[in-house]
């Protein structure tokens, strides 16, 4: 005979990974404003940049962005790739060059 399954425990354990992988992904956006300097903007100025990116259908310029976007990872992939320990809350995945100028101290 099977063994019963307990259905409340396998939905505890994916409620507890997606808060999880949602917890995850909030970190690495973070991390990606810090790394593009994109945290020297204000607020205001910053979700208006998201607003107008989400809801733009020019193809050339969505192209363009992400372009930009992988040229900017391309850079950021061949320091990252000695230091692969993403988990000590620094932008470090993204690549040294990547930070803004101001933020040469590096721990917080």
């Amino acid at each position: 005979m099977r063994k019963p399954r307990d259905f409340d425990a396998d939905l505890k354990a994916l409620e507890a990974r997606a808060n999880q992988l949602k917890t995850r992904k909030q970190q690495q956006l973070g991390e990606l404003v810090i790394a593009t300097g994109a945290d020297t903007l204000a607020i205001e100025e910053l979700a208006g940049v998201l607003l107008t990116a989400k809801t733009t259908t020019d193809r050339q310029t969505r192209e363009g962005w992400r372009k930009a976007g992988a040229a900017f990872f391309q850079r950021g992939t061949k320091p990252a790739a000695s230091g692969a320990d993403r988990g000590d809350g620094s932008a470090a995945p993204f690549g040294p060059s990547a930070q803004p100028a101001q933020s040469s101290g590096g721990a917080a």
